[in-house]
């Protein structure tokens, strides 16, 4: 008996699926290809600091402290680490510009697998208390980009599922899945001049743990700047640039959205998801609030429901910094735009986070704290 017609076409296609898959896996999938990814992109700025800080791990002891966040959480860990014979503890820096706690909590799986390498991690957040903007981060696409390197198969559904658009949703779904869909360009590039990327990487791979860690931020800041909270209108002092007015416009100056509860819900789950991932080590989870601008806009000017992180900070093993810590440093001549500490700021922000840090750990470890 001759099996129905359409039985070849489906194992041809079929056949071809499972090739396309073992090819991706063979080329994408392999340590060699993600440890040559153009260092410029985003996957492989996050693959380089992985790497910087998983070689970092071999040289210090335990009692490092990571911290985590976006371009926000400005301080230098070489400043904070200057006071390691008051503190005790070394700071290291995973945090990646324009990341959120999806790809934090990726990276910090494939960090710190055995749980016990770091004695804290810090996760610097914008706010204790939970406002919706205009953005929505469940559909940050650039989740995908910084992460995908890092996921497994086994990643893939609830992942894709973390985000609200169908679209995106299958994007994130297929590229998990055929890694090539989102290292095509690179590829591509790589192929064109491999000996050229590939020293390329090796420099940047040598290089960037000096660069990094000896960073200086401009001096630049926002010293003049005036707002009037009533009619919205800001007073700018002279000579700032195109981004320095659009962060006045987009951070302190922006509309009031109506407060849905998604950024709750995104913070609870990864935020969440990476702390249950701790369950059970001596690593403390520790959320802290960053200093927030050179002006804080009003609490008035939208009600904020819920404080998500005030209710994971209620979870054995999380601590919460002190609200205020840093307060003191929200002055606009601190701040090289509205939304990043300049050269000055950093450099007061940075011991103040090692004293905090290191003060908090001494109190939950009392033993220590009476040597």
């Amino acid at each position: 008996m001759q099996p129905p017609k359409w039985v070849p076409f489906v194992l041809a296609c079929a056949l071809a699926v499972s090739g396309a898959t073992a090819l991706d896996a063979l080329v994408f999938r392999t340590p060699w290809y993600v440890s040559h990814l153009e260092s410029n992109s985003t996957t492989g700025l996050f693959e380089l600091v992985l790497a910087r800080e998983l070689d970092a791990q071999k040289r210090n002891g335990y009692n490092m402290v990571v911290t985590l966040g976006d371009s926000r959480f400005a301080y230098a860990p070489r400043l904070a680490n200057q006071v390691t014979a008051q503190t005790g503890y070394v700071f290291r820096h995973a945090g990646v510009a324009g990341s959120d706690a999806r790809a934090w909590y990726y990276m910090m799986r494939d960090l710190d697998p055995t749980r016990r390498r770091y004695r804290a991690v810090v996760i610097g957040m914008t706010d204790y208390d939970d406002e919706d903007e205009a953005f929505n981060p469940n559909d940050d696409i650039r989740a995908l980009h910084y992460v995908i390197a890092r996921l497994r198969l086994g990643d893939v559904l609830e992942f894709a599922n973390s985000f609200d658009s169908p679209a995106l949703k299958w994007e994130a779904f297929r590229s998990g899945i055929w890694k090539g869909l989102v290292f095509q360009a690179d590829l591509l590039a790589f192929l064109s001049h491999p000996k050229a990327r590939i020293a390329e990487v090796a420099f940047d791979r040598h290089g960037f743990e000096m660069w990094t860690y000896g960073y200086v931020e401009t001096d630049r800041s926002m010293a003049g700047l005036a707002i009037d909270w009533k009619t919205m209108k800001a007073t700018l002092p002279p000579g700032l640039n195109e981004d320095q007015v659009a962060t006045v416009q987009n951070a302190l100056l922006r509309n009031p959205e109506p407060q849905t509860g998604r950024v709750a819900a995104f913070r609870r789950h990864w935020l969440g998801k990476m702390i249950d991932m701790y369950r059970g080590s001596p690593t403390k989870i520790i959320f802290l609030r960053l200093p927030r601008g050179p002006l804080v806009r009003p609490d008035n000017l939208v009600h904020k429901l819920t404080s998500s992180v005030r209710e994971l900070a209620a979870r054995p093993n999380v601590m919460l910094a002190p609200e205020h810590a840093f307060d003191s440093l929200e002055h606009p001549e601190l701040f090289r735009d509205a939304l990043h500490l300049n050269r000055e700021g950093i450099a007061r922000f940075s011991p103040m986070l090692a004293f905090e840090i290191g003060h908090m750990l001494d109190q939950a470890a009392p033993e220590k704290a009476a040597r």
